[in-house]
This record gives structure tokens, sequence and C-alpha cells, in this order.
């Protein structure tokens, strides 16, 4: 009998076994050659993981908020203005670090939770604010809303701003093409689709981005995150020096130099398709169990998580019924809703196979819950939905 549930949370995420075996690998130096090659390795293939062959790889021992923090601190500076597009609570994050170090910051809002601003309101607020930032949650973990990045890139182009990309719940799972969409700088962290257990920061700045860090009129507010110590480190590993800044996370970039070779292994186009199939797969079953989601319109749907109302005479209880048929999802975190619904994570080595077992496991928890609904409706569903995929 297997004595551990299946992880389904929006990260950490179940993990390969060969990431996991990198993890558990005796811990090197980390001025060794092995590990520096290693180190180099997965920097250049971070690269091509972002599709941003131009830019500046960044892995940094930290969170995804380490992330979020690095970009800020080289990047904004007192005074400077940006406009954030708000989807929840993470927006809510990166607009207050942005504060931190001195911006002037403008929030464009949907109209509720679960809603984000269309494009011709972005437009508009670039036009009235004329920001120096445009700041973009891919997907916020909080509502599951993915927004059209390639396109709000391309108004932040067109507006010449600077075009920053939570990318921590979608990079690796929804399609970011950091170099061609134009986006400046990306960030994400390891625990979600890029398949490696949490602990490292990791962020890709474009050209501009970068000169725009070199041309600073004022010092960097954060000794830690400063690119100004850990750009000569990336530089050193990725030509196979030795270097030192901070001790790096040793394992962890083991278990990254792994996980993506495993990513360009699959190949990044099959892999955007995998993540779409399984999640419409999902969706299908969510759907057929008459339960709503918390993206107003299904535009809005992100593929790495799905945020899912509890229906009418179901509460919170439903989390613990879903556990105990072997599965692990998450509740609410918006502020606003946090009660009202739960989460679901699937992304980076998701499977088929893992979509259906949650999928019955959410139908049978809702059974204990009394809901009521036609015993193997949601797996139904989601076959059916992979099955027209295999015919297409």
């Amino acid at each position: 009998m297997k004595n551990r549930k299946l992880l389904m949370i929006p990260g950490p995420v179940e993990f390969t076994p060969d990431v996991l075996q990198a993890m558990g690998s005796p811990t090197t130096s980390h001025v060794a050659q092995i590990f520096i090659d290693a180190f180099g390795e997965a920097l250049a293939n971070l690269r091509k993981v972002f599709l941003a062959p131009s830019g500046q790889p960044f892995i940094v021992a930290g969170s995804g908020t380490l992330a979020m923090d690095m970009v800020a601190a080289n990047l904004i500076e007192p005074n400077d203005s940006v406009l954030v597009v708000n989807t929840g609570y993470f927006s809510d994050r990166f607009a207050k670090i942005f504060e931190r170090y001195g911006a002037h910051v403008t929030h464009l809002h949907g109209k509720s939770p679960g809603d984000a601003p269309t494009l011709e309101e972005v437009e508009s607020a670039l036009k009235s604010v004329r920001p120096a930032f445009l700041s973009i949650t891919h997907v916020d973990t909080s509502t599951g809303v993915s927004v059209d990045v390639k396109s709000l890139a391309a108004l932040g182009r067109q507006y010449d701003t600077f075009v920053l990309v939570d990318g921590v719940c979608s990079l690796a799972g929804e399609e970011v093409r950091q170099e061609e969409w134009g986006i400046d700088a990306v960030l994400t962290a390891s625990q979600k689709a890029i398949g490696v257990p949490p602990g490292l920061a990791l962020a890709v700045a474009g050209p501009r981005a970068m000169q725009k860090f070199k041309n600073r009129a004022t010092p960097v507010g954060n000794f830690y995150a400063d690119w100004n110590e850990w750009l000569p480190i990336m530089e050193a590993y990725e030509a196979r020096k030795p270097s030192y800044f901070g001790t790096p996370a040793v394992n962890l970039v083991w278990a990254l130099r792994v996980s993506l070779q495993e990513i360009l292994g699959e190949g990044m186009e099959p892999r955007f398709a995998r993540h779409r199939r399984l999640s419409r797969a999902f969706r299908a079953g969510i759907d057929a169990l008459g339960l709503k989601q918390v993206p107003t319109r299904a535009e809005l749907t992100a593929t790495t998580l799905s945020a899912i109302y509890y229906p009418e005479g179901v509460d919170a209880t439903l989390l613990k019924a879903i556990d105990e048929e072997g599965v692990l999802v998450a509740g609410g975190l918006h502020p606003a809703i946090k009660t009202k619904y739960f989460r679901v994570g699937h992304m980076g080595s998701v499977s088929a196979s893992d979509i259906m077992a949650t999928l019955a496991a959410i139908e049978s928890g809702l059974a204990r819950c009394g809901y009521k609904s036609e015993p193997g409706i949601a797996v139904a569903a989601a076959q059916k939905s992979l099955s027209i995929e295999e015919t297409r």
C-alpha cells in the first residue's frame, strides 16, 4: 500500500524520479568543477526553456518571492511609475515590492475576483499613465486567471514600456516566448512547472532590462538580490569557472539541471500542448460535475491551475474528504473569496492518470459531503476530452 498521497496543489508539484534522485545525490563543493559544469549547463538551458536566447539567466537560492524582489530591486528606481495588470493576490504582492523600492504604482483591476482588465483598458491606462514599467502576472495562483501575455507585451512595447512578467505559475507549462514577445524580464520559481523542489528563484533578463540595470542612477537597494553581485557569478559558472558571492543550493541546482534536460527533451511545443490537453480534460471533468471556476471568462482559465468554487451546500470540509481519497489539493487564497473555492495544480510532470485520479477523488469527496452527481461522470468526461484530442 502506497503511504503517500498524490500532490495536486499549485506548487510544490510532483517531481520525476530522476529529479528526486539528483536531489539525493551526495553534496559536492560549490566550486568543484563537476558542479560548475552542471550549473553552467543549467544556466544555458534556462535560456532555452524561457525561449530567450539573448537573455541573462539568474539562478539564486530562494523562493518565487525572491525572484520578484530580485527583478524589482534591480530594475526599479525611486519615483519610477509602474502599471500593474492586477488579477489577484500575487499581482498585489509584486505591487508592494515595487513600492518598497520607491515606485509609484497604478493598479488596473478586473471587475471582480476572477476577472482581468481588457486589452482596451490596459491600452487606455498606458496612454494615461505612461508608466516606465508594465507588470503582468501571467497566471495568478490565487485565482487561476491567465492573461494574454503576448498581446499585453506588444502593448507595452508599443508605448515604450519595460515589460515584466511574473511567470511563477506559468513558465514551462503555459506558453511563454520571452524574446519573440518582447518581454524584458520573466521570473519563476523551481517548485511549479519547472518541476524541482522549492528553493530556487529563477529569472531571465532581456537585453533592454540588462541595459536599464547597468544605467541605474541609484544603488540597488537590496544586498542579497543585487545583480552587481550575482552577474559575475552567473557569467563565471557559464564560462565553467569557479566564483563566489553566496553559496548556491547545490543539490537543487543538480535537480534543476536534470529537470531542464527533461523539459527540453520533451520539447517546448509538445510540453505546451500536453499542458493544454490535460487542462482541457480536467476542465471537462469539473464541468461535468456542475462546478464553476473562479475565472469569469473561458479565455482567462489557466492551463497550469484550476480554481473551483465549492457547490452550494459544500464548504472547505471537501478538502479533507479529497485528502482521504488519496489526493492533496489546496484551499482558497484570494482574501475576498478565500472560503468559497479550492485550487488544483496540474503542471510539470503531470499525466493523464494524475488528472483521472484527481477527478475521481474530487467526485468521491463531493459525494461524502452530500453533493449528488452521476457516478463516474467526471472521469468519463475527461476521458472523452482526451480521446477527442487524440483523433485530431
